[in-house]
């Protein structure tokens, strides 16, 4: 089995099945931002995609926990993690621009 990469959802439930981990081993290594753990029922939402993580934090802890390199994770949310925010709130539209093409490109190779 390899990682699937199809959704966030489908990530996490791929990584944490090839990790052999239950859905609730894994919702007990996952913590908010206030320290509880997510519930099995939270993580079994996330993994049928009727719910997405709720902020970076979250997305960091299932990269940590998982061994996912967490730019990967971000990749299947579809967005930008807040260091990532900030670099192009700092950049021009061209600067912009020119990453994205540069980021397409060596997609495609």
């Amino acid at each position: 089995m390899t990682l699937d990469l199809a959704s966030f959802g489908r990530a996490i439930s791929s990584a944490r099945k090839l990790k052999q981990l239950s859905q609730k081993e894994l919702s007990a290594l996952i913590r908010k931002e206030d320290g509880e753990s997510i519930t099995p029922q939270y993580l079994n939402d996330i993994e049928h995609d009727r719910r997405s993580p709720s902020g970076d934090h979250l997305i960091k802890q299932f990269a940590r926990v998982l061994d996912i390199d967490v730019n990967v994770l971000f990749s299947t949310v579809g967005i930008l993690s807040e260091e990532d925010r900030r670099l192009v709130k700092r950049a021009t539209p061209a600067k912009i621009n020119e990453a994205f093409v540069a980021f397409r490109r060596e997609l495609k190779k």
